[in-house]
């Protein structure tokens, strides 16, 4: 009986090792790509800081919103790294100021 205990445990243990494995290599194969998201699907916070959560995008493509996308496949999309999206996010901020 206690065989089977420590049998089931360590196959536990060896199958949470390979989905956190798995997990891990998915999210490497993923890349934050800018001005893409429908309005209500961006990921996660925004450039400007005025909200930090998923879902709350109020504008399709915003430039300050996010989706993760496969690796590779953003410029595809239309989309911009977080160093492209910044720099045009801060010239519309200057544009407007003015």
């Amino acid at each position: 009986m206690k065989s089977n205990i420590a049998v089931a445990a360590a196959l536990a243990t060896v199958m949470s090792i390979g989905v956190a494995d798995a997990v891990q290599a998915q999210s490497k194969k993923k890349e934050k790509c800018y001005g893409i998201s429908p309005a209500g699907q961006n990921d996660c916070g925004n450039l400007a800081g005025t909200h930090s959560c998923a879902g709350q995008s109020s504008v399709d493509n915003d430039i300050g919103e996010w989706r993760l996308v496969p690796a590779g496949t953003c410029k595809d999309l239309g989309g911009y790294s977080r160093e492209e999206a910044k720099e045009i996010y801060e010239k519309m901020q200057a544009k407007k100021n003015s």
